[in-house]
């Protein structure tokens, strides 16, 4: 029904509600929508940690309110 009405994406939750993406949730819905649609894991993505997570279970997008602490981690593993 979502790709019918032309959403290029399903998303987890807003993570405003006290709770936000599982990694459960995240392949569940990869499971569902298949390889071609977008999924996108938002709430609870905190770390660099829990960005990789989400991105191994399916995730093709991510809402966090801490991407520069992210791409901070994510520097500090590269240099």
């Amino acid at each position: 029904m979502v790709a019918a009405a032309g959403a290029s994406f399903v998303k987890t939750s807003t993570g405003f509600a006290g709770g936000g993406a599982t990694v459960e949730d995240v392949k569940l819905m990869r499971k569902i929508v298949g390889r071609d649609f977008g999924v996108k894991a938002a709430g609870g993505i905190r770390t660099l940690e829990d960005a990789l997570r989400m991105i191994e279970a399916g995730a093709t997008r991510l809402g966090t309110s801490g991407s520069i602490a992210i791409m901070k981690q994510l520097g500090n593993t590269l240099a």
